[in-house]
């Protein structure tokens, strides 16, 4: 397992992140000890969880698994989901803030959270009281850095900006859905973290299990499994079924029997390869699955595979990105050495 400096901190954590979505709801407390345990024997430092996640069990389920290991482990976790029937039990007000992480502290047994994250961007606290407020954590040494989740470019910009003029503390990583699949952030997020520094933790890089290859190639709603489950959101089966998905995945199937690799870990080691990527948060419901996973470290995807997923993947052409590239070159530059 190698390590990698998480955006512009001195921060290092392992280039796989561990999810823990599933922990205390579709994997038993016992068995999602044992693989926390298994992917710190791997060499993995970085898990990733969530007030919210199995009603905060999943907390307690880290806080137990890392008891005597807290050292040498990287714990994220999230704040702004609806935790309680109380108008102030959701979002990002310093009443929110500040009793989300003592919540969180105690379920996950320590007096320190290494990356605390905002879950999803919420327009009805000002950007000011929210920053102000992890600041306070980060000097109080209950936070150690900050970062966010599922962000549009400009609502990440205004908040580095505001923490930069303000000399607060910034976000030191974004966590938004990527994958072969899901490369929206393409557009704007992640140009924009490549200039800020800001790391990259990719949620659903397997896109629910879809680029795992185990899902028929059908229109019709499998029976099993994540996409059975949702009806609503990222993880409908319809926004997975398209003609394209099922033609990049052909490809990850096709590039995986070539090298004697699963789907899975071809569809990771993609992103491993992938500028500005700092570590894909990978999810696993048995110890099985944790293990394949984890094969897709300690090698690399050739510059040709890398290049024929890149581009069946790739999004099509959209201004104004194909406008700036046309006058990338401009003639002013023809006799400068820029």
């Amino acid at each position: 397992m190698k390590y990698r400096r998480l955006g512009r901190s001195g921060l290092f954590v392992s280039e796989l992140c561990l999810g823990t979505m599933t922990f205390g709801r579709e994997t038993d407390k016992e068995t999602s000890i044992r693989m926390i345990h298994q992917f710190l024997d791997a060499g993995g430092n970085f898990i990733d969880t969530a007030d919210v996640y199995a009603d905060g069990r999943s907390e307690e389920i880290v806080g137990q698994a890392i008891k005597g290991r807290r050292s040498e482990v990287i714990v994220a976790t999230k704040v702004r989901m609806k935790v309680g029937p109380h108008p102030n039990d959701a979002g990002y007000s310093r009443k929110r803030i500040m009793d989300g992480v003592e919540q969180s502290l105690r379920r996950l047994g320590t007096d320190y959270i290494d990356l605390y994250q905002l879950h999803v961007w919420v327009h009805l606290t000002p950007i000011e009281e929210t920053l102000r407020t992890l600041d306070d954590l980060v000097s109080s040494g209950k936070v150690r850095y900050i970062g966010c989740s599922n962000f549009l470019a400009w609502q990440l910009m205004k908040a580095l900006a505001y923490s930069d003029f303000n000399n607060y503390v910034r976000f030191i990583s974004i966590q938004p859905q990527y994958s072969l699949v899901n490369r929206e952030m393409d557009r704007e997020v992640l140009s924009l973290c490549l200039e800020e520094e800001v790391g990259v933790i990719p949620w659903a890089p397997l896109a629910g299990g879809f680029l795992t290859g185990k899902y028929p190639r059908s229109k019709e709603k499998p029976n099993f499994g994540r996409f059975n489950n949702s009806s609503t959101g990222e993880y409908m089966w319809e926004r997975k079924a398209t003609d394209r998905n099922f033609k990049i995945l052909d490809k990850v199937k096709s590039i995986a029997d070539e090298l004697g690799k699963t789907p899975a870990q071809v569809a990771l080691n993609w992103l491993l390869c992938k500028e500005g990527i700092t570590s894909p948060i990978f999810g696993a419901r048995t110890p099985e699955q944790l293990e394949e996973n984890l094969g897709s470290t300690g090698w690399r995807l050739s510059a040709e595979h890398f290049k024929a997923l890149d581009e069946v993947s790739k999004l099509p052409s959209e201004y104004p990105n194909r406008f700036i590239d046309k006058f990338r070159r401009d003639v002013i530059y023809d006799n400068l050495e820029v």
